[in-house]
């Protein structure tokens, strides 16, 4: 009998990991290893998208103030400033914190566009989610919302897109009429969601002359929350240095509560009686700043007091994000 010739297979082209495209999870991986995309390269993609960006605002200008208006504040609006300027036919665009039928973003009958910053992301990258929420918008065609998706892994994030030296300052509304420049002309489900939305809207205001720091009002009692940018470590120990030594209150019938963790930053709470309004802690709170400034700059072992202070500060940290 003739010998059975070996049969060789014609070599594949050896492609890097940028240059294998992306398929079916269930689908033969491009690279012709022979496994199924989801067992391959398509692993790392998988990570890529899922992995959780701890402060996805980092960088940005206002860094403070895009996680407080993401997790704090109802309503409010930012003029945001494009790295390369604005496109033709757009004139402006605007974070919002929430927008109509929560949509991620919306293209205006005039070209302008809203982003909205409240909207639950599919990855664990807010900025790149938001960043591809807003390539789509500025080329949406005027007077359409922009859907969800899942952000390209390897999309541009918000830093890739704004600029880093731009103004960063929200504007907090008593209610959504932002929403509706024209409201005689809106569509009965915009009407409807925006009369739920401001129905449910706690009433808050920003302090001028303390960074990132935000009054609100409830039924039993005000709040102040106030977002600061220091190393978690650093702060709590801060913190405990002026709650042992009883300088945490902002005046009489006020209390540091605890704090929110909320994309990588720390945000401590104080309890505020239902008579005082946002202009009556003003000046306790820069004073605040002031003593807080001190406390940051200690380097002394914590004392038995201030270990059990921040022992029942931590206790009462609650993690939003």
């Amino acid at each position: 009998m003739a010998k059975k010739r070996p049969q060789t297979k014609a070599k594949r082209p050896q492609l890097t990991d940028g240059q294998i495209p992306v398929v079916g999870a269930r689908e033969p991986c491009p690279c012709g290893s022979g496994r199924r995309y989801k067992a391959c390269h398509g692993r790392a993609a998988a990570q890529a998208v899922t992995e959780l960006v701890r402060r996805p605002f980092e960088g940005l200008p206002g860094e403070c103030d895009w996680v407080a208006l993401r997790e704090l504040v109802p309503a409010a609006t930012v003029e945001l400033t494009l790295k390369d300027g604005l496109p033709e036919g757009v004139p402006s665009v605007t974070l919002a914190t929430v927008l109509p039928m929560a949509w991620p973003a919306l293209r205006r009958d005039d070209g302008s566009v809203l982003l909205g910053l409240q909207n639950d992301t599919s990855s664990g990258d807010i900025s790149r989610d938001l960043a591809d929420t807003l390539q789509r918008a500025l080329t949406a065609d005027p007077g359409t919302p922009v859907q969800a998706r899942r952000a390209p892994a390897d999309g541009p994030r918000l830093q890739d897109l704004l600029a880093p030296e731009g103004p960063f300052e929200p504007v907090v509304h008593d209610g959504f009429e932002f929403w509706v420049p024209d409201p005689e002309n809106a569509t009965p489900d915009v009407t409807a969601s925006l009369e739920r939305a401001n129905a449910a809207a706690i009433p808050t205001v920003k302090l001028t002359g303390v960074d990132s720091a935000y009054w609100c009002e409830t039924p039993e009692k005000n709040h102040l929350r106030w977002v600061m940018p220091h190393p978690e470590e650093q702060l709590l120990d801060a913190l405990a240095r002026l709650h042992a030594a009883g300088q945490s209150s902002l005046g009489e019938g006020t209390r540091l509560v605890g704090s929110f963790r909320a994309h990588g930053l720390t945000v401590p709470v104080w309890d505020l009686p239902s008579g005082v309004g946002a202009e009556d802690v003003e000046k306790p709170a820069a004073e605040f700043a002031e003593r807080l400034a001190t406390a940051l700059a200690a380097d002394a072992p914590l004392t038995a007091d201030e270990r059990r202070a921040r022992g029942g500060l931590t206790n009462r940290q609650v993690t939003l994000s």
